[in-house]
């Protein structure tokens, strides 16, 4: 985490007004934008989310040209960047790492702009750009992903430049550590996902990561166990299915499934085979977050939250780290959800493919003694492209029970490559995409009977 306080003198040094207010007022800015819920009309929201939504409803029918300009320039600047290298990017380290990617990233974001362009002017076979498959991800997704990183890289320094995660690391190290082999500072990873977003909770995931605050083991097992939807779109999966008067037990069941899982599967290859060694390949000192004998720990992570507040030296350094996040997430993911999710949907629409993966679960489920099993098991698999499209395939279904099991499966289940599984495999996290294939089908498989459980107890 940090440096140990050391002695009684630096911890009275520390204690002073700047400190206390450079720590106090940016947490709790924090913790209200990523973690506040609001009641609007009805309906449970967050400040984030929230102010992502204005920022769209103003933006109106511009948004659609705004994401494809950003998406094409991207493409067009990193090709310019690796074949030219102009001075202008090679000189500077944001231009580099935004720009300058490999080869195979390059075509991603080339394809993500060649999709993007067809989709918007409905160029090319209609398979590409329907409302099934590339449309849905550029009218749908691309939109809300576009305001949402925006406002959450530029608000991100609140959580990660104070000193917030340091006195909530060493409060719940005591938790994290025994259920889930975590540091203390990975629940606020979990709850901002838990509660607000699952793509915030993978970018906060990968700049701590980057900055050496998890190990291999540790980023990826929060970056593909807690960075699950929101309430709020779990709260849209369910109207899509119309159970919405089932929220409450529909979310304590993902909220259940979701703790097994990651209690789980974290022993389980992929995750299993994850070195805790650091992104550079330094090993973690575990005696960072030892409590100093004679010191409670909630003192000492408060001496720990000072002590981050001390090194900032100015509020302009901490904007422009969160004008770096902010570009960082638009232009790293913007188009490699728009390529990685269109290809998937693509095969999702035009191919047996999940019809195929989802027949083996036919007699599972049949055993599970779960209503229509062969229409369920068709909408299993195909979750791993789209988490909204299993509840699209089951809306016709008589059965209440089956429609609350794929529902609830398609939230658990995590890792979808029209969104997460994207912001994954474009951030710097240690995960690749077989890796995130086989991650989703343990997640399935552990998940479900719980659910089902769960279901048969409801209904």
């Amino acid at each position: 985490m940090t440096e140990h306080v050391l002695n009684t003198g630096e911890s009275e040094k520390l204690n002073n007004t700047r400190n206390l207010m450079m720590f106090l007022i940016p947490s709790l800015l924090g913790l209200l934008f990523f973690l506040a819920p609001l009641s609007v009309d009805g309906s449970v929201t967050f400040p984030l989310a929230l102010m992502a939504k204005g920022l769209k409803g103003l933006l109106g029918d511009a948004i659609l040209p705004l994401v494809t300009g950003v998406i094409s320039f991207t493409a067009l600047a990193s090709l310019v960047a690796s074949l030219a290298k102009p001075g202008l990017v090679t000189n500077s380290p944001l231009l580099t790492r935004l720009f300058c990617v490999s080869p195979a990233w390059l075509a991603v974001r080339l394809l993500g702009a060649v999709f993007t362009l067809m989709t918007l002017n409905q160029w090319g076979p209609e398979i590409l750009w329907s409302a099934d498959t590339g449309g849905l991800v550029l009218n749908d997704l691309l939109p809300s992903l576009f305001v949402t990183f925006f406002f959450a890289g530029l608000l991100l320094p609140l959580l990660l430049s104070f000193g917030l995660l340091e006195l909530l690391g060493t409060l719940l190290s005591k938790v994290m550590r025994p259920l889930f082999r975590l540091p203390g500072r990975s629940a606020i990873d979990c709850l901002s996902s838990w509660l607000g977003d699952g793509t915030v909770g993978v970018i906060l995931t990968s700049k701590q990561y980057e900055e050496k605050k998890y190990t291999q083991r540790e980023a990826a097992v929060v970056a593909t166990m807690f960075s699950t939807v929101g309430i709020s779109f779990s709260l849209v999966v369910l109207t899509q299915v119309g159970l919405e008067n089932y929220f409450v037990p529909f979310y304590g069941t993902i909220c259940l499934a979701g703790v097994v899982a990651a209690m789980v599967i974290q022993y389980l290859p992929p995750l299993s085979y994850k070195k805790d060694v650091y992104i550079d390949g330094s090993t973690p000192n575990r005696d960072d977050e030892l409590v100093p004998a004679g010191m409670s720990t909630a003192k000492y992570g408060y001496q720990l939250a000072l002590q981050r507040a001390s090194k900032v030296q100015s509020l302009g350094s901490v904007a422009k780290q969160g004008v770096g996040n902010a570009l960082d997430m638009v232009i790293g993911v913007l188009p490699v959800v728009m390529a990685i999710g269109t290809v998937g949907l693509v095969i999702a629409e035009a191919t047996p493919l999940f019809a195929w993966l989802g027949a083996p679960f036919v007699p599972l489920l049949e055993w599970l003694a779960v209503p229509q099993a062969a229409e369920a098991a068709q909408a299993v698999m195909v979750g791993f492209t789209d988490m909204y499209v299993p509840s699209i395939l089951v809306t016709g279904l008589e059965s209440d029970m089956t429609r609350f099991i794929i529902a609830a499966l398609s939230v658990t289940q995590l890792i979808f490559m029209s969104e997460t599984g994207s912001v994954i495999l474009s951030s710097k996290l240690p995960l690749n995409f077989l890796e995130l294939a086989a991650l989703f089908l343990l997640r399935t498989l552990v998940t479900l009977p719980i659910i089902v459980l769960v279901a048969h107890w409801i209904f």
